[in-house]
């Protein structure tokens, strides 16, 4: 009688435990997530972003839903970290050179010579910052960062050659570390974002545009210039931020789903379809008529690694400033891209 009494009550104690656990399950809240970026639907950023969303609904077994919203229909480029951080968008997708000063140790990316490939480049950036990301971008949680494969010099008038050719151009840089190279070249920045570009280039506002290939097209920006330098000259520095408190409102299991995705082999993964297509662009517009990809020299591509040196010191100096020690900030990131092969 008694082993049939302590049956029941370990089958009732079990049946208890699978309820709550099932209540449990089914308490947990549902999340919808805007992911919000600042390209148009048809750059390979928007599949990218749709895949990542999809695989975190998967992972968290439905409980988190995404929607993306491209073409800043949520806000301006340059305010998409803040949209991160005030809730505006859950996701973003931000460019720290937008904001020149704000985001010193990043900004190293940025510099001229230094990133060979988009692929390559994007795993030794984002295994890189990972440790430095927590303080510098401390508002917002960070999930990845990322480059695209290089861009250069498009311009509208004439043929860029040598760092000479710059003074007296207006130019479009693609972030701060460009804008500052096109100052000490003598030439003038004209600010906008990547979707403005081709409307400040048809008015004559920019003479020259810092673009990468594929997106030249793209933004319809082929339309609007002649000649492009082959060289890869620079890469951007891009990463995918998300609100702190939409994070933090989220059971175990749902911050895992997000954790998961929020890896050096998810930035591959973002990066990598981008990086085949702004590569694609050079054969592209070398067979579009009207346009004219042309080689440099050995000694004029000597001449433009030497006019960037100096940017080096510039990005050491912002770093000093934020309290950072740039020689070993510096000497982490060669030894990534170097492990990577992505060392210029």
């Amino acid at each position: 009688m008694k082993s049939r009494i302590a049956a029941c009550a370990s089958a009732l104690a079990v049946a208890g435990l699978l309820g709550a656990s099932g209540a449990a399950f089914a308490q947990e809240k549902t999340f919808d997530l805007k992911i919000s970026h600042w390209v148009p639907p048809s750059h390979p950023l928007q599949k990218s972003l749709e895949e990542w969303g999809a695989d975190v609904e998967k992972e968290s077994g439905g409980t988190i839903h995404y929607k993306v919203y491209p073409a800043q229909q949520l806000g301006k480029a340059f305010d998409h970290y803040d949209m991160a951080r005030d809730g505006i968008a859950d996701l973003t997708y931000i460019n720290p050179g937008y904001q020149p000063g704000r985001f010193p140790i990043i900004a190293a990316g940025e510099l001229p010579f230094l990133i060979a490939n988009g692929k390559g480049g994007t795993q030794a950036l984002d295994a890189w910052y990972r440790k430095y990301a927590e303080k510098e971008m401390k508002d917002v949680k960070f999930c990845l960062a990322f480059v695209h494969d290089p861009g250069t010099f498009h311009s509208k008038t004439k043929k860029i050659m040598v760092p000479e050719d710059i003074k007296g151009m207006k130019i479009r840089p693609a972030h701060a570390t460009m804008a500052t190279f096109v100052t000490q070249l003598g030439g003038t920045n004209v600010q906008s974002s990547a979707p403005e570009v081709r409307d400040i280039l048809e008015k004559g506002v920019a003479d020259a545009v810092t673009f990468p290939w594929g997106s030249i097209p793209l933004f319809g920006i082929d339309k609007v210039t002649k000649y492009h330098m082959n060289v890869p000259l620079y890469v951007t520095t891009f990463a995918l931020v998300f609100n702190k408190d939409k994070y933090n409102a989220m059971s175990a299991k749902q911050k895992k789903a997000i954790d998961d995705h929020c890896t050096n082999e998810w930035a591959l993964k973002v990066a990598s379809p981008w990086a085949d297509f702004e590569h694609g662009g050079i054969a592209k517009l070398k067979a579009e008529a009207g346009h004219e990809v042309y080689d440099i020299s050995p000694a004029q591509l000597a001449e433009w690694k030497k006019a960037a040196e100096p940017l080096h010191k510039t990005w050491a100096d912002g770093v000093k400033k934020a309290g950072g020690d740039p020689d070993a900030i510096m000497k982490d990131l060669k030894a990534e891209l170097t492990k990577f092969k992505s060392a210029y």
